[in-house]
């Protein structure tokens, strides 16, 4: 099957494992530790990083635990990745 890649067989079943979740990890993501400090990142990542549902993710900002975002156009908000590592190092 294409996407999937064929892992063990034992006792005549075939086990796989589907290689698109690994396409499903945002690149900034993936790459977080070789952003720079003054990169930013969108929304599906922050949620990712700090494994928060878009409903915590709001209300971790909206209580200060997490920075706020900046508005970098009129529908984008993007969050510095300064300040997340900062929020996971529990600065």
């Amino acid at each position: 099957m294409p996407g999937r890649e064929n892992l063990a067989f034992a006792g005549g079943i075939t086990t796989m494992r589907n290689n698109s979740v690994n396409a499903s990890i945002p690149d900034a993501l993936r790459f977080f530790d070789s952003l720079p400090d003054a990169a930013h990142v969108r929304q599906p990542t922050v949620e990712a990083l700090f494994a928060y549902s878009p409903a915590t993710l709001w209300r971790r900002v909206k209580d200060g635990r997490l920075p706020q975002p900046r508005k970098l156009s009129d529908n984008i908000v993007a969050w510095n990745v300064g300040e997340l590592r900062r929020a996971l190092q529990g600065k």
